[in-house]
Order: C-alpha cells, then structure tokens, then sequence
C-alpha cells in the first residue's frame, strides 16, 4: 500500500497568502532588465512555464482552482486583472508592470480578466501540469476548501 505525500494534500488557503512581489529591476539606458530565480523571488523551485497571448478584448482565463500547485503571474506586455478567492471573499490585484508578480498559492480560485490589447501572462508553476491537480467547477472548489483546516 502506498503512503500519501502530504506535500501534495491540498492545504486550506487565506487571501493574505496571496501577495504581490517586486522583482529585480536593473535599469539601463538601453532597456531595464528583470531575472526570477526559482525559491529566491518566487517561493517554490519553478517545474513548469507557460503563457497566455492573443486572448481576445472581454474574454478571460483561470476559472479555477489548483490542489497542491503554487504559481506566480506576471503581465509581462500589457495588464490584465486576477480575481482571486479563498472560499467566499474575493480580491482583485491589477497587474501592469513586468517587474511585479502576484504570488497564488495552492488552493486559491484565480480569474484573470480584462487584458489590454496586446497584453501576456506569464505563468511560473511550482510542479508540471497534472489535470488532476484542478477543480474546474467552483461549487466543487468550494465544497474542497470548507473541509480543509
């Protein structure tokens, strides 16, 4: 029989888990710079990248919930808003500069909506995708996060 990893058990989350963090801008003339070390700027030794483009004026993205998965956002060309939620309460962080991230951690529902024309997400995850790491439907999402202490 195999024992359970409690790394990956989802944990109960709070909005004040989530937070926006500054990351290392080296001014130039020629054009700034910005670096992400994994567990040095973002909280977790980063397993996957990916990105969101071309998504079209009034659509938006997420919709869900992650399991054990942490992530960091950063509107690395244009803006766009995260709604995220704990369970009932909701918070929205505007996201326009490439040296700031909104850390998400696991458990946390996240929307991102509003894009600007031209705008992209990118995305740093602390493990590859797994589809069962997600709760889709928010009712669902919901149910998961009452139960957790």
């Amino acid at each position: 029989m195999s024992k359970s990893n409690p790394a990956l058990e989802p944990k109960k989350a709070r909005l004040q888990d989530v937070r926006m963090i500054e990351l290392p801008k080296i001014p130039d003339p020629r054009g700034n710079l910005t670096f992400i070390e994994g567990g040095r700027h973002v909280p977790f030794d980063i397993q996957r990248v990916f990105y969101l483009y071309d998504v079209p004026g009034g659509e938006s993205r997420g919709g869900h919930a992650l399991k054990t998965t942490e992530q960091f956002l950063i509107a690395v060309s244009g803006s766009f808003t995260v709604v995220v939620d704990s369970g009932g309460t909701r918070q929205r962080y505007f996201l326009n500069r490439s040296y700031f991230g909104l850390y998400l951690p696991p458990m946390i529902w996240r929307e991102i909506e509003d894009f600007s024309s031209g705008a992209v997400c990118l995305v740093l995850a602390s493990r590859p995708y797994d589809a069962g790491d997600y709760y889709q439907d928010y009712q669902e999402f919901l149910e998961a996060s009452r139960k957790l202490q």
